[in-house]
């Protein structure tokens, strides 16, 4: 049986890392589906073993963040954001400096998934009618969510299951990494600004500005103080899932929106793809082989509680099977980090992310987004930029992780 629980984890981490099967329509949550049922049709893993291979405080966490999120996306907010930097007056280059500050900004408070599948294709409607390509405005977009969101324990789905793995306090996990993060932001604006410099050197016109679209500010209201409320609650001995739950409940109590509205704007497949992650990597521990490979790499001091290690590892490993597949894994297997590494391991894999288009989902939810909208953001236009976005801010928060004692070089 260990042999099939191993051959089914080697498979869907070559999935994850594929991204989805040639031939087929099955990208990597239906992979991550299929490999479950195969583990629960074959008796390797039974019903009743599911509650405690799955990490339900991060599931929970995860969904009711999304609730707040799409408390947002109710009121409007992602779209007249959109429609606000496409409007400003200035060039391109104070527009895409905008783009970069405002998604950076709402991705460190909100997950970083919704806001870039929101503003994308208003983003690219807006800058196609000032007349300007679109695709160094969609580099910041994405580069920008992913570096905003390593700067706090809730702004992506792997700080989420980091943060509560570790039991990281919000305002520490504030301090470790929020610099760094946002010094990625200001080199996300400069590595775009640089390698698309022809494409940002044409002026922008203001004949045919786009409208700005309705803004519900009750629902902004409600949104701001549920905002407010949560991060409040994290001060508190509370649970930090049970807060961020009563929050999204008080959410759903409304006159105006059916709370199935806001429910079905949860990104469900990602809970999905997490729930069954979970249990796969929980199996592929039960076999043993997951802790001889632990005890042979801290045999050779080649654990990833050093920055040498860590950096190259998440540089590779989030640029392949993604930055969420990865840190689940990881920590899966990794007995009894330091909090340091924790950080460290936050921090760096999101910043990692933004290598490759393949490494993030924000990424790919900006790329398709783009295409529905008739932009095509491909793989080589991402990486104009990505790469060296990434490098430069991977150096500088490897070195900020160092100079402030979180974690030793080597």
């Amino acid at each position: 049986m260990g042999s099939l629980v191993t051959l089914v984890f080697a498979l869907t981490y070559v999935g994850m890392a594929l991204g989805r099967v040639p031939g087929l329509k099955l990208d990597r949550v239906g992979i991550a589906l299929i490999a479950l049922v195969v583990l629960l049709a074959s008796e390797a893993v039974g019903i009743g073993a599911l509650g405690a291979a799955i990490d339900a405080p991060t599931l929970i966490l995860l969904f009711a963040l999304m609730i707040l999120s799409a408390q947002f996306g109710a009121a409007g907010f992602y779209e007249w954001c959109a429609a606000k930097i496409t409007r400003a007056q200035g060039s391109p280059k104070a527009l895409l400096a905008l783009t970069v500050a405002v998604s950076g900004l709402l991705s460190a408070v909100l997950a970083n998934d919704i806001v870039v599948f929101a503003m994308t294709p208003l983003l690219c409607l807006g800058v196609r009618r000032r007349g300007l390509d679109p695709r160094p405005f969609l580099a910041g977009l994405a580069g920008a969510s992913n570096s905003g969101s390593a700067a706090t324990v809730i702004g992506n789905p792997q700080n989420i299951l980091i943060g509560q793995v570790g039991g990281l306090d919000f305002w520490t996990f504030l301090a470790a990494c929020g610099v760094p993060a946002l010094l990625a932001l200001a080199i996300t604006y400069a590595a775009v600004a640089l390698v698309w410099g022809k494409e940002l050197a044409a002026p922008a016109t203001h004949d045919s500005l786009p409208e700005l679209p309705p803004l519900d500010r009750w629902q902004l209201l409600k949104a701001s103080l549920g905002t407010a409320a949560l991060i409040l609650l994290f001060a508190t001995p509370l649970p930090r899932e049970t807060g961020a739950l009563v929050i999204a409940a008080l959410l759903l109590l409304s006159r105006r929106m059916h709370s199935r509205e806001v429910v079905g704007a949860v990104d469900w497949p990602l809970l999905l793809l997490f729930a069954c992650l979970f249990v796969i990597t929980h199996a592929f521990a039960g076999t043993g082989l997951a802790q001889e490979a632990i005890a042979a790499l801290a045999s050779r001091d080649l654990l990833p509680e050093t920055i040498a290690v860590m950096a190259p590892m998440v540089l590779l490993a989030s640029n392949s099977i993604g930055n969420v597949p990865f840190v689940i894994l990881l920590l899966t297997i990794w007995p009894a980090p330091s909090e340091g590494a924790l950080y460290g391991l936050a921090l760096l894999s999101t910043l990692a992310g933004n290598l490759l288009i393949t490494g993030s989902l924000a990424n790919i939810i900006t790329a398709e987004r783009a295409a529905a909208s008739g932009v095509r953001f491909g793989f080589m236009d991402h990486a104009r930029a990505g790469v060296p976005m990434t490098l430069a801010s991977l150096a500088v928060a490897a070195l900020w992780l160092w100079l402030t004692s979180w974690m030793r070089w080597s």
